[in-house]
């Protein structure tokens, strides 16, 4: 292959190399695609999210509870007095501690994945940054 060959297949995929490594950007800015970003996560937004699970969870934790001694307590009443209701109120009781629970479990897990997903980004965004750093860096040398 000639000199003047080699320049020119070096130019050739230069031009492909540079129609190919686009890339979109919600903002608008070089290399947009001109939409609108589909999926956007901003870390305080997560935080945020989180927090307030993690609050409401402890909210719930407190005063969920606040009814149970005493419909377990008329629920026994009712039911040693031959009430039918008595054992329906005992259903009751049962049900709502077991929603509780439940909701108490997805407060925690809700607050708990959203802390995990804020540090697995962050993470993401650094392991990309540095990526697109060293391609960056030999993209230099083909100049």
């Amino acid at each position: 292959m000639a000199w003047n060959e080699w320049e020119q297949v070096k130019a050739e995929a230069a031009q492909r190399q540079s129609a190919q490594m686009q890339l979109n950007r919600a903002d608008g800015g070089p290399g947009a695609s001109g939409g609108a970003a589909d999926l956007v996560v901003n870390q305080d937004d997560l935080g945020a999210v989180g927090h307030e699970a993690y609050l409401l969870r402890g909210r719930l934790s407190r005063d969920g509870g606040h009814a149970r001694p005493a419909t377990f307590d008329a629920a026994i009443a009712l039911t040693n007095g031959s009430f039918t209701s008595g054992s329906e109120l005992l259903k009751v009781h049962d049900r709502w501690n077991s929603q509780l629970r439940t909701l108490l479990d997805a407060c925690a897990r809700i607050s708990d994945h959203l802390d995990y997903s804020k540090s697995v980004h962050a993470a993401d965004d650094a392991d990309i940054g540095g990526n697109l750093l060293s391609v960056s860096k030999i993209s230099e040398y083909f100049k």
